[in-house]
């Protein structure tokens, strides 16, 4: 290994190249597990190419194709096997001076993870590497085969092949759609012009915040992502969370308009009072985002009493918070600093003789601190904001917010260990009294320093006995071990469940004042719990044999979304999700280490599996196709790390024949989500027009899917071809708006309608089923008269309220098998 970088080292001169060196010789990192970083240099040398580059073993594999990859199976393109370069070379982007090796420019233009089927090691020996993609524009299976060497032929020659399934197309180029850089978004042009590419990219960015715009409508809110604890640090300032109705208050030519967070108009509603207060702010135009309460007499804001005054005409006790500027005179401030438009909206408010609005103040003390002042007070909580983010619509990580939390004593019963070493501590087994009984009150997993953790255990370990102090309780968790009721834990925790378990409970530390016959379940008062923990806690009516190992592994590290989440998630909603996803084939976009490290897509079975994952031969290819038949069969997918489930149109007993018909809506960047709702809305026009029913979800990325419920009667190819059809009919009567081709250059300003979805082999993101995304957005099924409401396609994440809300009411899905029909030739 000492020489593995030799070659590369001897090609360049690393005084005249940027190029990275790489770590010293004989000092090579072996790669923690099988595959690992992918990533594609687009080179402008000699001739343009682009080269591949796999991580193996610490160094980078490298291919240069030199008509670079297709989606196409039958583009075979050549791939010259060429000297392993350093793991840091991944990162670079920029210039290869005149004279020096490779001289040119260099972007990356794709990057993800790779992991190869079977030994990678044994693949580049026999000349054959089959392997998963899962990069920002390469996705799906490929191939690299080794061409056998001609005489005199130094070169050692591969070919880089693309495999036949849900990614392969015969139309577009991903090479011409998709040119630039994924990292700054510059071309190679664009690089080779500029010693800084980044500094390009950030002018233009400046160029653009310096434009006039003219008064906007409705501006979809931004939102807050529901957190245990507001976050750290002094980029943050904290406000109070305020129990009312969000308002968007719109003033210009002498008028107001004041819109819900729905965008519906709420002006009247609101009364003349506040209008009256806002026409005489000082302004000609300007838009306010803030929030209506009422206050009860104790000065906090009454979420009932607002109601109750709404619901009577009476306005003149609304208060109006306002706590952000979207606009002001002739000028967006979208793109401005938080902390430059509250500077704004203070110096705008700040005139004597206002009732009714006011600003709301923030606080730039320690997060927590904030928290537990709200907590005290009766609020609701706190809204965390990053002082510098620009405003942003839908819901992010610009905004935490954080409720007030339960908290109690508990009586430990005993401990689980690490399931890895075996003597780790895990998690404890606590309880409480009630009527001089011991009542199981469930684990307690979280909140355990290295050296806490070990001290607990020390002193449970004194007190071991044989068996639970509570009845039966060994049947519940039979690998745990047992303790004398006698130690006192703080536990924090979110809610209890309708069994009378512990959600999201933290330990905080033993409690040597208070002794175990004196811990009793405490009624709480005056915290409030969050909304959607209510309904996530209730997982009395699915039941699951599956034992998810690292329960509290971080699958959505910014999210704080952790496996066991996902499972509570699921059960709240198997029974609306079941019809959806069981019994028909899969395929799974897995993470084991989160969404941030190695992610691959499965479709095949493979050794380890739960037997709740049953597998069916494909009469064609005579591939295991996955499937699941009940919530053990989700339970194991989550155990896999499943961050995506994603489903084939048909039931495996009815495989060659389709049970619905997709058009995913997908936009080209840019586009505003009202194009895609009225794009939704076109499709379901015109589908009522041939007597087919239909039904829409948001896809939890950047478009809306409108699926169409099918007899399973019609063939593969006759239900492509309607799409198809369906698909060019929009084309054509409206080319401006609507694009049937993959390409991203013909869906410039257009909406791309994805017929490709109804191929045999094809998927589609399951209903319910999460999305790979920093924020745990969910691919919602929504009502028609919903998606009017101006709804994101990204509206939907799993600590969401909109979330909760929805999953309350009756499903919007609920007669979709119902109202199926045959697909008439």
């Amino acid at each position: 290994m000492a020489n593995v970088l030799e070659q590369y080292w001897r090609k360049r001169d690393f005084k005249q190249s940027s190029e990275p060196a790489g770590r010293q010789k004989g000092v090579v990192r072996k790669s923690k597990s099988v595959g690992g970083l992918f990533v594609i240099h687009k080179h402008d040398a000699r001739r343009l190419h682009y080269d591949l580059r796999l991580e193996h073993n610490g160094v980078l594999w490298s291919w240069a194709v030199t008509r670079g990859p297709s989606f196409d199976p039958s583009e075979k393109r050549l791939a010259v096997h060429v000297e392993d370069h350093p793991l840091d070379y991944a990162e670079f982007e920029g210039n290869i001076p005149k004279g020096s090796y490779g001289a040119g420019s260099v972007l990356i233009w794709d990057q993800g993870t790779w992991i190869p089927e079977g030994g990678a090691a044994t693949g580049m020996k026999k000349g054959h590497l089959s392997f998963e993609l899962a990069g920002q524009k390469l996705k799906g299976s490929w191939h690299l085969v080794r061409l056998k060497a001609r005489e005199k032929e130094n070169r050692d020659n591969w070919l880089l092949i693309k495999a036949k399934d849900e990614f392969a197309t015969e139309e577009g180029d991903i090479l011409e759609s998709a040119p630039e850089s994924i990292r700054s978004g510059l071309t190679n042009d664009d690089i080779a012009k500029a010693k800084k590419p980044k500094a390009i990219k950030a002018s233009k960015a400046s160029a653009a915040r310096k434009k006039s715009t003219a008064m906007p409508g409705f501006i979809p809110p931004a939102l807050a992502t529901l957190k245990a604890t507001p976050p750290e640090g002094t980029g943050w300032l904290h406000e109070v969370k305020f129990d009312g109705y969000r308002l968007q208050a719109h003033i210009s030519a002498g008028k107001v308009k004041l819109f819900t967070r729905s965008g519906l108009d709420w002006t009247n509603r609101f009364g003349e009072p506040l209008r009256r207060e806002l026409l005489g702010l000082n302004c000609k135009q300007a838009i306010i985002d803030g929030e209506v309460v009422v206050l009860s007499d104790k000065g906090v804001a009454s979420f009932a009493q607002l109601q109750a005054d709404l619901s009577e005409g009476r306005t003149d006790r609304l208060i109006f918070y306002a706590f952000d500027l979207l606009h002001l005179y002739n000028a967006s401030l979208l793109d401005e600093p938080l902390i430059g438009r509250k500077s704004q909206l203070e110096g705008l408010l700040n005139q004597k003789d206002k009732k009714m609005i006011r600003y709301s103040e923030h606080f730039d003390e320690a997060g927590e601190t904030m928290l537990s002042h709200a907590c005290r007070m009766g609020l609701e909580g706190v809204i965390s904001k990053q002082i510098d983010a620009p405003y942003r619509s839908g819901r992010s990580l610009d905004w935490i917010k954080s409720k007030c939390t339960l908290r109690q004593e508990f009586i430990i019963l005993g401990y689980l260990t690490s399931a890895a070493t075996g003597r780790g501590l895990r998690s404890i087994i606590v309880g409480y009294r009630k009527n001089d009984q011991l009542v199981h009150a469930g684990r307690v997993g979280t909140g355990f320093s290295t050296k806490a953790g070990d001290d607990l255990k020390r002193k449970m370990d004194k007190i071991k006995v044989k068996s639970p102090a509570v009845a039966r309780l060994e049947k519940k968790e039979k690998d745990a071990i047992w303790v004398r009721p006698e130690l006192v834990a703080e536990v924090e925790f979110r809610a209890w469940t309708n069994d009378g378990i512990l959600r999201q409970a933290s330990f905080q530390g033993l409690r040597e004042d208070k002794p175990a016959k004196e811990v009793v379940k405490e009624q709480p008062s005056g915290a409030a719990i969050p909304k959607n923990e209510s309904r996530r806690g209730n997982t009395s009516r699915v039941q699951t044999d599956v034992v998810l190992s690292n329960a509290d592994k971080l699958l959505w590290p910014k999210a704080k979304i952790t496996k066991h989440d996902l499972l509570d998630y699921y059960a709240s909603v198997w029974p609306l999700m079941e019809p959806f996803v069981t019994d028909r084939p899969l395929s799974l976009l897995r993470a084991p280490d989160g969404i941030g490290g190695q992610q691959f897509f499965q479709k095949h079975a493979s050794p380890g599996m739960h037997k709740a994952i049953t597998t069916m031969k494909d009469p064609q290819d005579k591939q295991e196709h996955l499937y699941i038949r009940d919530f053990n069969g989700i339970a194991a997918l989550v155990q896999l790390g499943v961050v995506e489930i994603h489903i084939w149109g048909a039931k495996v007993d009815t495989i060659e024949t389709p049970d619905q018909v997709v058009f995913d809506l997908d936009p080209d960047e840019g586009l505003a989500d009202e194009a895609v709702r009225s794009a939704a809305l076109e499709v379901k026009k015109h589908l009522d027009e041939l007597g087919l029913p239909s039904f829409v979800k948001t896809s939890g990325g950047k478009g809306f899917h409108v699926v169409v419920p099918l007899k399973p009667k019609a063939q593969w190819g006759e239900v492509k071809t309607f799409a198809h059809h369906f698909a060019d009919a929009m084309v054509q009567a409206q080319p401006d708006l609507y694009t049937a081709t993959l390409s991203k250059k013909a869906r410039k300003g257009r909406i791309f309608i994805d017929y490709l979805r109804n191929g045999r082999g094809s998927t589609t993101v399951a209903p319910y089923s999460l999305r790979a995304n920093e924020y745990a957005a969910i691919s919602m099924p929504i009502t028609w008269k919903m998606l009017k409401t101006k709804i994101s396609p990204k509206a939907f994440v799993i600590t969401g309220e909109e979330t909760e809300q929805i999953l309350n009411r009756p499903s919007a899905w609920l007669d979709f098998f119902k109202v199926a029909k045959p697909l008439k030739k």
